[in-house]
């Protein structure tokens, strides 16, 4: 089967039907398929117009007939060509938003992933049990500067001899 017919009738995996829809990977990739056939057309379409262009020039003013017969289907292809532009424009949109949805859908797997993490560590942390630990590192580091300032003042028996 086709490309072309496989993209209209709908030919995917039985696996994806079942589901309710294509996944994200299944559909960029057909994404990507269709852009690369609607580029291998627009490669012909743009052969075909220089062959006609290069026939109205053969028959320039010799064969009028023939020449604007050319022209015509020039303008045909560039019609086209027009079209299928319009469509890659598209499409190239279509699947810039479905990458940056599935990358935005992992991050927020991954990030729920962080936060039940987070959970799990704090689970056996109790908020009155850290404020009480807080608080005997700050009395502990009281007396530790207490005991510092008292090791570091002078002596006062120094003070007073008189020479």
């Amino acid at each position: 089967m086709s490309k072309i017919s496989k993209f209209f009738k709908g030919g995917g995996s039985a696996a994806s039907k079942g589901r309710g829809g294509p996944s994200p990977q299944e559909a960029l990739t057909r994404l990507r398929e269709t852009e690369e056939m609607l580029s291998k057309k627009q490669e012909y379409l743009e052969t075909r117009i220089e062959r006609e262009l290069a026939a109205a020039r053969h028959h320039g003013t010799r064969n009028k007939r023939a020449a604007l017969q050319a022209l015509k289907r020039k303008k045909r292809y560039e019609k086209q060509l027009s079209q299928i532009d319009g469509t890659l424009s598209t499409i190239e949109f279509q699947r810039e938003a479905l990458e940056n949805s599935h990358t935005n859908t992992e991050v927020l797997k991954n990030m729920g992933y962080a936060a039940q993490a987070m959970k799990k560590v704090h689970e056996n942390m109790d908020l009155n049990k850290i404020d009480d630990l807080m608080q005997d590192i700050t009395e502990q580091q009281d007396v530790a500067q207490e005991i510092s300032d008292a090791i570091s003042n002078r002596a006062a028996f120094g003070d007073e001899f008189d020479e």
